[in-house]
Parts: C-alpha cells; structure tokens; sequence
C-alpha cells in the first residue's frame, strides 16, 4: 500500500515538473501531497519516534551483545564506544550507499540465526524448560513487539524504494525478501524456545543462554556488525528530515549536511547510555508505534486516498507498447513512466 501511494505522489510530481536527482522523497512528503497537512503530521510523529527507538533499541543492543564475549567493560561503557563509532553515519549521504553494506548484514544475520537453530537443537532441552508463555501484560507487550519487528516491520519503506533504480519492483523484493527472513526467524524462535522455553522471557538476549564457544563469539561480533548497519538505517531517514527543517537537503556540500546531522546521533548515543535498560518501556512503545507507523496508518491513507472511483479508474499509457498498463496512479507521458520506472 505505501509502494502504491509512493508511486502516485512521485508520478504526480514529476509530471509537475519536480525533480528528485538530490531530494529523497519520505512518507510524510507523500501523505502530505496526497492527503493534506494533517495526514503529514500524524506520520511524521509517528515515524519519527519509531525510528528514534529502533535506532536507540539497536544501539543499546551493540553494548548487551559485545559484553557476551568481553566483559571488562560494563554494558554502559560499550555503549559509550559504539556511539562513538555510529558517528560515521552522519558521512553516508542516502540508502544507496547502504548496498554493500545491507548485503553483509544479509550474511552476518543468517549466519547467526543457524547457529542459534543448530545449537539449540545440538544443546538440548534445559532441565526444567516450561512453556507456559506470557504471564503478565508486560511480557505480552513484548511479544508482540517482537512478532511485528520481525514479520513486516519497516518504517524506511519509502527512503528504500527512492534508492531503487526501479521503484516499480519493490514489491516484488519485499516479498522475497520477507519470505527469506521466514528461513531465519521462524526456525531459530522455534529450536530456542523449545530448548529453553519461558526462561526467554526473563532474558533479553538469547545468545546468553547458549553454551560459551568460538562459534558462538563469531555469532556475537556478526550480530553486532548487523546492529551497527541497522542504526544507519534507522537514523538516515532521521538525517533526511532534519535537513528538510534546516534548508539543507539538496545542498551538494557533504561537510555542510554532515555537520548538520550531529545533533540527531548525539541524541541518540545520550538516550541509549541514559537509559541502557528501558526494555519494557522500548516493548509497549514499540508494539504501539510499529502497529500504527506500519500498519494502521498505510492502510487508512490507502482507503481515504482511493476511495474515488476515479483515482481507481486511471490508466497509465505503457512506454514500450500501445496496450495500457494500470498502475492506479496519475496519467503522465510515456517518457515520464519511463524514467519513472527505470
């Protein structure tokens, strides 16, 4: 629903003469064009704020992980240094530059989720493994955090399908790309949970729970490479708006915008080595932010926007043939769908 809603901005736009060689359209621009200033505040909120967490969330979990393998250092002090290190985002100028990068987060995850299957399976059963689930509302917070992080959860949808060469095709990599991380994830939670069962519960890091090894290590140090990339992806589209309020998103001067962009990641680091445990507050929160930023709101603006029957009627002219191709966006020229689509 937010592919279709991007396309219909974009092409409307475009066909008005703007162009987006140095703009990154973000999906308050496209409930803003669509829908008005009040639809624009509403996921600018929401955005916003589930970005901050996850960006937080990831960085506080660099700090848990790292003390798996080196414990000299306390969780907070970790912190301190990995906040450090996510100083380096402020550099990288949008999500195309994440290419290379979003491949070796695509290994270090996989790598660590079989380890944790293949362990768990190798480990055992825990003596005394209950599997009772949930018993109180915070757990279930938690929980579902979880489930809605791990099957469909993005708030970067429209910043990745602007990086695209072909944004047209982002549902086809979406759904590859969630039925890939269905391998990961189902049997991992499964073969963890059937070894150590409600102890999960009571922990929030299950590579802690497995037997110390190398292997595991390796697991840990992937994880946190992993980590390290998700908090560039959660704070760019932050970057990106900050520099929309400050007049300075299209300027070509990388040291300007970079300059700009340091309050955001400093904001980050003080909260994350502020509150280095807030993970109940992380999981209501979260559970509450993804449900609306992912889910509720996309499908709303969806409805309001097509609810005409016009809107819904429209057909784009194919740019390689005479037949038409229905895109439910706005008519433009062929050479306008073309670029669009290329």
């Amino acid at each position: 629903m937010i592919s279709w809603l991007y396309i219909e901005y974009r092409t409307r736009m475009e066909r008005e003469g703007h162009s987006f060689k140095t703009h990154v359209i973000q999906w308050f621009e496209v409930l803003d064009g669509l829908l008005g200033k009040k639809w624009k505040y509403v996921g600018l909120a929401f955005n916003c704020v589930y970005l901050l967490f996850a960006a937080i969330t990831q960085l506080i979990a660099c700090g848990s992980n790292i003390y798996l393998v080196n414990d000299g250092l306390n969780k907070r002090e970790w912190t301190y240094i990995f906040g450090a290190c996510c100083l380096v985002t402020i550099w990288i100028p949008s999500f195309r530059n994440y290419r290379l990068w979003s491949v070796f987060g695509l290994i270090t995850i996989t790598y660590t989720s079989w380890y944790m299957t293949v362990s768990a399976l190798v480990y055992g059963q825990a003596p005394g493994a209950t599997h009772d689930g949930p018993n109180s509302l915070v757990l279930y917070f938690t929980g579902a955090t979880n489930i809605l992080y791990t099957f469909g959860s993005h708030a970067a949808t429209v910043e990745i399908m602007h990086a695209m060469y072909r944004p047209v095709k982002f549902k086809y990599v979406y759904l590859f790309a969630t039925l890939y991380i269905f391998t990961l994830t189902i049997p991992s939670s499964m073969a963890i949970y059937w070894s150590f069962g409600d102890a999960l519960l009571e922990n929030s890091n299950a590579l802690s729970l497995l037997p110390k090894s190398t292997a595991r290590d390796v697991a840990v140090l992937l994880m946190i490479i992993h980590q390290f990339v998700t908090v560039g992806f959660a704070v760019t589209p932050l970057y990106f708006v900050w520099e929309k309020i400050l007049g300075v998103h299209q300027e070509n001067n990388m040291l300007l915008r970079a300059s700009c962009r340091v309050p955001i990641i400093l904001l980050i680091w003080f909260l994350a080595i502020a509150f280095p445990f807030f993970g109940s507050i992380n999981s209501v929160l979260g559970c509450l932010l993804v449900t609306f930023s992912v889910y509720i709101i996309p499908c709303l603006a969806h409805m309001v926007y097509f609810c005409n029957s016009s809107i819904r009627a429209v057909i784009i002219p194919s740019s390689n043939q005479s037949s038409n191709v229905h895109l439910g966006c706005s008519p433009l020229s062929n050479q306008s769908h073309h670029d669009l689509t290329n």
